[in-house]
């Protein structure tokens, strides 16, 4: 259900977006593994609930030629659905802001400007 919501997400972005993020793999998994939770610094599993991996776009030539694992977006399933228990909105919600989040890393953007755009949007929601 997650891989779909997903995919329906990625089909509603504008086409810049899409194009930005090229063929960066979407992959699901249950929980992120603990060697992962522990280069976060999280203790709690449910905390993670996507993950970008790789180089933002941006920064790609300056780090010189690619090493290591290729880029990737990961979704954590329960932590999704966790959240989506949490909240009470529809799970496609919690989706899209994980996954345009994640984008948004894919993108070199920070934690911070994320919270900024996230923020902005939600003010012209309301309006």
């Amino acid at each position: 259900m997650i891989v779909r919501l997903g995919e329906e997400v990625l089909a509603e972005l504008p086409d810049f977006v899409r194009h930005h993020l090229g063929d960066v793999p979407i992959r699901v998994q249950d929980f992120a593994d603990d060697e992962t939770l522990a280069e976060l610094g999280i203790d709690d599993p449910f905390a993670l609930s996507g993950l970008y991996r790789g180089i933002p776009i941006g920064h790609k030539d300056a780090a010189g030629p690619p090493t290591g694992e290729p880029d990737m977006i990961v979704l954590y399933r329960r932590p999704i659905l966790d959240e989506w228990c949490e909240e009470n909105v529809p799970l496609k919600d919690v989706v899209r802001a994980v996954l345009v989040h994640e984008i948004g890393h894919h993108l070199g953007l920070s934690d911070d400007d994320i919270e900024r755009i996230e923020e902005e949007a939600r003010r012209e929601d309301e309006r």
